[in-house]
């Protein structure tokens, strides 16, 4: 079945790409993190984010765009604040909304609809889209930029994750499989809040 030469040994029509050939096909890529379902599953992994960290492996040196980080916001708790201007002062466009309080007591904002339009709004722009989230909502809008010409990267834990988000996406990485490279170093004087769906650090909410 196959030619004997070194060419189409070394390329069978099956072979899987290599990572690093993903990377270097991935183009100008554009990252857009749900900030509540990436800090929902950094508790259950365990983990305290380091977003710089997140970043740097997010990007894996390819050309970036543009991270957004899309979170609800209590207006009122200054550690929530300035822990997102660090994030802005550090590679994040923040897209936020306030929180809304629910029936039960709880507080929650839905920002999928944000996702999706910027998703949407900016193809022609990048050619990968890295999207971490698990939320089968935005299968949809993945499924819609795929048709546009964009791959899609989706980040998340598997537990965590729609089956439907996984089967519309080009590749999919467990957040579990990476975490190492992605927490914080663990220090004696760390302290660490959860805030209305993220985590925040003394030293990030420093401005």
């Amino acid at each position: 079945m196959f030619n004997n030469n070194s060419h189409t040994n070394h390329h069978e029509p099956d072979t899987v790409f290599t990572p690093e050939q993903v990377l270097e096909n991935r183009g100008r890529v554009a990252i857009f993190i749900d900030g509540s379902n990436l800090f929902y599953a950094a508790l259950q992994l365990g983990i305290e984010i380091d977003y710089t960290k997140l970043l740097c492996r997010l990007t894996a040196g390819s050309r970036l765009l543009r991270s957004f980080f899309y979170t609800g916001v209590d207006r009122t708790n200054e550690k929530q604040q300035g822990f997102l201007l660090w994030m802005r002062r550090n590679g994040y466009r923040v897209i936020s909304k306030d929180l809304v309080q629910l029936p039960d007591g709880s507080k929650k904002a839905n920002l999928d609809v944000e996702i999706a339009v910027d998703m949407m709004a900016l193809v022609g722009s990048y050619d990968t889209a890295i999207l971490v989230s698990g939320d089968g909502d935005l299968a949809y809008a993945v499924d819609a930029v795929s048709y546009r010409g964009v791959r899609v990267e989706v980040v998340s834990l598997r537990s965590m994750t729609s089956d439907s988000l996984i089967n519309v996406a080009d590749r999919y990485i467990d957040l579990d499989n990476i975490k190492e490279d992605i927490q914080k170093t663990p220090r004696q004087n760390y302290t660490y809040r959860p805030l209305s769906g993220i985590g925040v650090t003394e030293e990030q909410a420093e401005p």
